[in-house]
């Protein structure tokens, strides 16, 4: 068992830090509100912390899930920033989607420290953190990496290394630039149905189980048929995410035009009031589009 300390408990981290405790890791948690870690303290029989150097204090390994790079930029640096409070040797892992410029801005940092990292978004959304089966994409040293994957294991359902610093962060672009195209596709085909009259659950039942099957299909048809979009990650995030991957698509010269319109589409979606909706929302366009 592990001394581990969590910055960011959303969520996401919330319940991840829980797993955690519940495998009987050593957990100290920091949320920038004080009540959620209180609460977290009490329902997990954890501790507290009132900053996140205070927190990484003699933690062998130090998780963090915010929001943003200048999220994850202000939980690492400065006097009360997770690297001010970690010792040499200590690991970083970082399970925010940011860029993978920062990912190698914070490394290099944590390495002049003699701080391990290890960027390691994660897929899977709320029930995956919530039932403990994230699929986790890592980058990083390889001897960091194996330090902290069995400690990941508390609440993923696979956990690999993809290569060096920032491979992890390129691995969830890809995985978010191949979920923003299913998903319009999946609400493309539902709104069609819809207008050609035909029943929405026998069709679902039979194509699912061909080509045209995906998580999303199995998952989230009938919750877009309802017209209900509060099950998983809200559109806000996916738009950052979604631009993160358009900015390093203009750096590497990949073309994306299918993940630039959706973009868009999310945007729309945004000016409708869905910002906090889930992903699933593109069909709440269509719907208004008629």
């Amino acid at each position: 068992m592990a001394k581990v300390a969590f910055l960011g408990l959303g969520v996401m981290g919330y319940p991840m830090a829980g797993h955690l405790a519940a495998k009987g890791h050593e957990v100290t948690v920091y949320n920038r509100t004080d009540a959620k870690s209180d609460a977290w303290a009490k329902e997990h029989k954890g501790r507290a912390a009132p900053t996140p150097a205070a927190a990484a204090k003699g933690a062998e390994l130090v998780m963090a899930c915010v929001g943003n790079d200048d999220d994850l930029r202000a939980v690492c640096l400065g006097k009360d920033g997770a690297f001010a409070g970690m010792e040499k040797g200590a690991i970083f892992v970082d399970h925010t989607t940011v860029s993978a410029a920062v990912t190698r801005e914070l490394a290099a940092v944590a390495g002049e420290a003699g701080i391990g990292y290890v960027d390691a978004p994660v897929s899977g959304g709320q029930a995956g953190a919530e039932n403990g089966v994230l699929s986790v994409m890592c980058g990083g040293d390889a001897g960091d990496y194996s330090q902290a994957e069995p400690v990941i294991a508390a609440y993923s359902r696979i956990c690999r290394r993809l290569g060096d610093t920032g491979a992890g962060q390129l691995a969830k672009m890809v995985n978010q630039i191949c979920i923003a195209g299913l998903v319009q596709g999946l609400s493309e085909g539902l709104h069609f149905a819809e207008k050609a009259g035909l029943d929405i659950e026998e069709l679902v039942e039979v194509i699912s189980q061909g080509a045209a099957g995906s998580w999303q299909m199995a998952n989230r048809h009938k919750t877009m048929a309802e017209g209900k979009f509060d099950y998983g990650f809200a559109v806000d995030w996916m738009r950052k995410d979604l631009g993160i991957c358009l900015s390093t698509a203009e750096e590497n010269g990949a073309s994306l035009p299918v993940t630039a319109l959706v973009d868009q589409f999310y945007k729309d979606v945004q000016k409708m009031g869905g910002g906090r909706w889930d992903t699933s929302s593109l069909f709440a366009r269509l719907r208004k589009l008629g």
